[in-house]
C-alpha cells in the first residue's frame, strides 16, 4: 500500500469533538488505512465490521506490545517495572493468556459480580445525594470519574481508608484528561501504587476476605496459580481496562442522550429499554476510540492489504460499529436496536471479561442519574463540552443542570 499514512488530527478540537467524519470517510476509501495516530505513532487501521472481527480472531496477530516494532509503544510504561505490568490477559497470548483467564475466571464470577448490583447502587446513591441538592453537577468529576474506581477499590478489598491515596494513585498512572499521561508521572505514581500492592496481597494472603483480590491469590487450576507479577499485574489491567472506560460510558452515555433528546425522552418514559441503551451507546460512541490494538507477529495479509511484522494494527471498533454493511443507518442513535453486536467489547479469546461489570455500572449510574436528576440538561453549550483527545474517547468534563433536591 503506496499512499501516504492519514493523519488523524487530535490538535484539532472539531476533530477531537466529533472524529466520525473522517472515520465515515476513511472506511470508504479503503478496508485498511495506514494512518498516524496519538503520540505521532503508525498505525494500520481495519475499518470494516466484517474485517475487525476476523482481525480479532487472527493469531498471527500478537496482543503483546513486545511484539512491536515501534518502541515508543514501550517506553509509556515504567522501564523497570514493564514485565509486571504487562503479564496480564490483555496483554498476553496464548498459551499464557489461556492460562492466566482460566484462573481469573476462577475469581471473577459472574456470582461475584452479580453481588456487586446492591454496593454499586449505594455507591451511586450517595454520589447523586451529595450533588442533588445544588441543581447542578459536573456529572464527571463529581459521578462518572468516583463510581468506577470505587467499585474497583472494593472489589480488591482495599481499606476504605487508603481509597482516597488509591484513587490519587490511579488518576496519575491513567488518561483521565485532556492531555496525555506524562511517562515520569506514570513511573512516580507507580513507585507508589507496586509497594501497596505488594502489601495488600500479602495481608490477603495472611487473611483472606470475600473480594476478588483473595479470589485471585486462592484461584487454582491443576496445581497453578497466578505468581506474584501476575497478581500485580491483574490490579493494573483491572485499573487500565476498567477504570476510564466505564468512566467514558457513563460520561459518554449521558451526554450521548442529551444531545438526542428524542431518545432521552423514550428512556426516561420505559427504563426497561436501559439495557439496550447501553450497548447502543458502545456502538454508537464508545469509550475506545478508535479501536482496539493488535501487532503483526509476522508479515500478514488483512482484506487484501499487506501488513508488516512488527506493525501496529489498529483493529478501529469505533469506525466498523458504524459499517452500514453491518448496521442499517448507522449513524442514528436508536436505543431500540436489536441486532446489536458491536466490537466494543472486543471479539474471540481476549473478549473482555470484565464486560458484565461494565454494563453493570453503566446501567445503574445511566438509569438513577435519569431518575433522580429530573429537568436534566446541559449547563454549557455542546461544543463547550471538552473530549479526551485519543486512544479513550469520552467528555472531560460534563457540567449539567436539574431540578435541586432532585427524587428518591
Amino acid at each position: 500500500m503506496s499512499e501516504r499514512p492519514v493523519l488523524l488530527p487530535y490538535a484539532d478540537p472539531a476533530f477531537v469533538a466529533d472524529p466520525f467524519p473522517l472515520y465515515r470517510q476513511l472506511r470508504e476509501e479503503g478496508r485498511v488505512r495506514r494512518a498516524v495516530i496519538a503520540g505521532g505513532l503508525e498505525a494500520w487501521l481495519v475499518t470494516r465490521y466484517e474485517d475487525g472481527l476476523a482481525a480479532l480472531s487472527d493469531s498471527r496477530l500478537s496482543s503483546d506490545v513486545r511484539d512491536a516494532s515501534d518502541r515508543r509503544l514501550l517506553q509509556q510504561l515504567p522501564e523497570t517495572e514493564r514485565d509486571s505490568m504487562l503479564s496480564n490477559m490483555l496483554r498476553s497470548d496464548p498459551p499464557d493468556h489461556t492460562r492466566l483467564r482460566r484462573l481469573v475466571s476462577k475469581a471473577f464470577t459472574a456470582r461475584r459480580v452479580a453481588g456487586m448490583e446492591p454496593r454499586i447502587q449505594a455507591i451511586t446513591d450517595r454520589l447523586l445525594d451529595a450533588v442533588v441538592p445544588a441543581g447542578r453537577a459536573d456529572l464527571v468529576a463529581d459521578f462518572a470519574l468516583p463510581l468506577p474506581v470505587t467499585v474497583i477499590s472494593e472489589l480488591l478489598g482495599v481499606p476504605v481508608d487508603d481509597r482516597h491515596e488509591f484513587q490519587h494513585w490511579t488518576d496519575r498512572m491513567l488518561t483521565r484528561g485532556a492531555k496525555p499521561v506524562d511517562p515520569a508521572v506514570v513511573n512516580e505514581a507507580w513507585q507508589h501504587m507496586r509497594p501497596y500492592v505488594t502489601d495488600l496481597i500479602r495481608d490477603k494472603r495472611a487473611a483472606p476476605g470475600d473480594d476478588l483480590l483473595s479470589g485471585l491469590i486462592t484461584a487454582r487450576d491443576e496445581e497453578q496459580q497466578l505468581t506474584e507479577d501476575e497478581l500485580i499485574a491483574m490490579v493494573f489491567l483491572l485499573l487500565a481496562a476498567g477504570y476510564i472506560t466505564t468512566v467514558n460510558l457513563i460520561g459518554g452515555g449521558i451526554a450521548t442522550l442529551l444531545a438526542h433528546p428524542d431518545q432521552l425522552d423514550l428512556l426516561r418514559s420505559d427504563p426497561e429499554l436501559l439495557p439496550g441503551a447501553i450497548e447502543e451507546f458502545l456502538r454508537y460512541d464508545g469509550p475506545v476510540s478508535p479501536g482496539i490494538a493488535r501487532f503483526a507477529r509476522e508479515d500478514v495479509e488483512i482484506a487484501g492489504v499487506a501488513v508488516p511484522r512488527g506493525a501496529t494494527v489498529l483493529i478501529a471498533s469505533a469506525i466498523a460499529d458504524r459499517d452500514p454493511a453491518r448496521f442499517p443507518d448507522p449513524d442514528r442513535l436508536d436505543i431500540t436496536r436489536q441486532d446489536n453486536a458491536h466490537l466494543a467489547f472486543g471479539h474471540g479469546v481476549h473478549y473482555c471479561l470484565g464486560a458484565p461489570l461494565a454494563r453493570l455500572e453503566g446501567q445503574i449510574a445511566i438509569g438513577t442519574a435519569l431518575r433522580r436528576l429530573p429537568g436534566l440538561a446541559l449547563a454549557v453549550a455542546p461544543d463547550e463540552i471538552r473530549w479526551r483527545p485519543g486512544g479513550l474517547r469520552g467528555p472531560v468534563s460534563l457540567p449539567v443542570t436539574f431540578t435541586p433536591g432532585g427524587v428518591l
